[in-house]
């Protein structure tokens, strides 16, 4: 009853250990740590935002930009066809009675 196990088989989620993370595999981050050592500055937390620059876990710029322009492209093109006859075949079988009639 109640409770949280819901009996749907997924697993749990697993965090992974942080000591795969290196700042030092990734070129953005190095270039902003070595402009805070400049200014002698140290961040502490630059490691965690080491994943959003992994590849394998958050995808290249570039095909994160595909996903986000064209997710749901499909869709919206199918919805946008199916508007466009629903409207030719609404307007054959219903015309205009506002049509040019060429008594002007």
């Amino acid at each position: 009853m109640g409770g949280h196990g819901h009996g749907h088989g997924h697993e749990p989620y697993t965090i992974p250990d942080y000591k795969i993370y290196k700042v030092e595999d990734i070129p953005e981050l190095m270039n902003t740590k070595r402009a805070l050592a400049c200014q002698g500055l140290k961040d502490p937390w630059l490691r965690n935002e080491v994943w959003r620059y992994n590849p394998k876990e958050f995808g290249t710029e570039k095909s994160r930009f595909r996903l986000f322009f064209y997710r749901g492209f499909r869709t919206g093109f199918a919805a946008f066809l199916i508007t466009i006859a629903g409207t030719a075949i609404y307007d054959k079988m219903y015309p205009s009675e506002h049509g040019h009639h060429g008594d002007h």
